[in-house]
C-alpha cells in the first residue's frame, strides 16, 4: 500500500491535522468539541476526521485560532 502525503489527503486524523497545520492536538480537539457540526469535520463513528481543504479555508477566513 502506498502512503499518501498529508498535503494530498482529503481527510486528516486529529494527530495528522495537528502536525500539518502546526496546531496543538488539545487546541484542535477543543475546536472540534466547540464546532461539532462544522462542515470541515467528517465523523467516522465517534472519531472526527478533518477535511483538509475546508479547514484551510476556515483558517484563512478567521486568521486567528
Amino acid at each position: 500500500m502506498r502512503d499518501i502525503p498529508l498535503w494530498e489527503q482529503y481527510t486528516l486524523t486529529v494527530e495528522e491535522a495537528a502536525l500539518y497545520f502546526r496546531i496543538g492536538e488539545n487546541k484542535l480537539r477543543r475546536l472540534i468539541a466547540d464546532n461539532r457540526n462544522a462542515n470541515y469535520i467528517l465523523w467516522n463513528g465517534n472519531r472526527p476526521q478533518i477535511k483538509r481543504v475546508l479547514f484551510e479555508h476556515m483558517i484563512d477566513s478567521i486568521g486567528l485560532i
